[in-house]
């Protein structure tokens, strides 16, 4: 089998027939090598400073600082004196980690006091509220033992990979992105068929940057008796009066079923959550295999304690980021571009094209900005894009330069719409 390399991505290589593993690995090596050759490896560059406006980052031996828009630090607090404070206290208590399960050992109080934290933050009651070591395992190991093959998961086709992987053991239906006609045809359709009916959406969509038409869609799905998962890792701290995220304003923080979040973005630091009733939550913790047999996150981790306390104790870092959001995305559409339909800290500049794509994440590097190209199978085959987050930590002048490259890059290539 022949691969075409010009129009490949990451995921032609995750099966090839009648490859053995060491065959894959090596032609999939060939076509790194292939994009190394253009120019086009923006993927795993090494950085050499923490996480902010700009990085220093490693590339070919030579270390020097770029404009960052890979970094889902919205409100900056991974560099907040404070939060650092936090988590050198933390680690000062109780050593740099804890050594088990939270099952046989390693639940500390400090875990207590972060479920606690979280629940309060949104509303909710403390033995609603267990703790992941990631976001992505949040996800995947609620959906996994919650979901068996008696039960259906309806997907919004725009949900993170974790939650597809969760629903690996379970039968499974996507419908078109916020798309409520579709998604009652499968709730009809299902409505008398599966023991277990759960739709699972986003708060914030992580390509596209839109919210998910959340209070439409829960009432949709308690007519016709289902549960309700919603994913807001990239919402809490951005969205909402307060920074509670996408279900804030719609009133929905105290009523969806599922709530899955991360403390790796807004909160500045690592792990995830899942807020559900307290049975269930109970439930989860005593038989989600990814939660009672991995470490419980380390004692770095009060710096999250403070990170959520600083939402309400300093909004103007919300009103910064949002200042700096409107800001960018009008200057890129003023000069034409497709940012989509975004309304978050996620903007996208629609290509199209993957070369295309490709060839201006090179030139944005060698220009001293830092973005992601983004290709399928994380979106659609022909909406490749240049993906990139907008952070409180951002300057005007840190924008303007990113302005200017867009412009240049648009005289030399024409991306902008037609």
């Amino acid at each position: 089998m022949t691969i075409d390399f010009t129009t490949a991505t990451f995921k032609d290589f995750e099966n090839i027939p009648d490859y053995d593993i060491a065959q894959r690995a090596e032609y999939f090596y060939e076509f790194l090598d292939h994009m190394k050759s253009r120019g086009h490896m923006n993927y795993r560059l090494k950085n050499t400073s923490g996480t902010n406006a700009t990085l220093n980052i490693d590339i070919e031996n030579k270390n020097d600082k770029y404009i960052s828009f890979v970094s889902s630090d919205y409100l900056g607090f991974t560099q907040h004196p404070k939060v650092k404070q936090a988590a050198i206290e933390g680690i000062e208590k109780y050593g740099t980690g804890t050594g088990a399960s939270p099952l046989i050992g390693g639940y500390f109080d400090y875990h207590s006091a972060i479920e606690k934290k979280i629940a309060g933050f949104f509303g909710r009651n403390e033995d609603e509220v267990l703790l992941f070591t990631t976001g992505y395992a949040a996800n995947s190991a609620t959906l996994q033992i919650l979901m068996q093959k008696e039960d259906i998961a309806i997907l919004d086709m725009g949900v993170h990979a974790s939650v597809h992987e969760g629903c690996a053991f379970t039968n499974k239906k996507t419908f078109p992105h916020n798309n409520l006609e579709a998604l009652e045809h499968i709730l009809k359709v299902c409505e008398n068929t599966y023991r277990t009916k759960l739709v699972i959406v986003d708060g914030v969509y992580s390509q596209e940057g839109d919210t998910s038409r959340a209070k439409e869609i829960y009432a949709l799905v308690k007519k016709y008796n289902a549960y309700l998962m919603v994913d807001d890792a990239h919402g809490v701290g951005v969205m909402g009066k307060t920074g509670r995220g996408a279900l804030e304003d719609d009133g929905l923080l105290d009523k969806v079923d599922f709530i899955t979040g991360t403390s790796s973005k807004t909160f500045g630091n690592l792990g995830g959550y899942v807020i559900a009733n307290k049975k269930i939550a109970s439930f989860l913790k005593f038989q989600s295999r990814q939660h009672i047999f991995s470490v419980t996150p380390p004692p770095s981790s009060f710096g999250i304690l403070k990170a959520i306390d600083l939402v309400d104790e300093e909004p103007f870092w919300k009103d910064k980021l949002w200042d700096n959001i409107n800001y960018f995305k009008k200057g890129l559409n003023d000069l034409g571009l497709d940012t989509g339909i975004t309304n978050s800290a996620i903007i996208p500049v629609k290509i199209g094209d993957q070369n295309k794509m490709w060839d201006i994440g090179r030139i944005l590097l060698e220009e001293g900005v830092y973005t992601n190209p983004i290709m399928y199978p994380a979106v659609a085959r022909k909406d490749a894009r240049i993906r990139m987050t907008v952070t409180a930590r951002h300057e005007k002048e840190h924008l303007d330069k990113t302005l200017n490259v867009f412009d240049d890059i648009n005289k030399k290539l024409h991306i902008a719409k037609k």
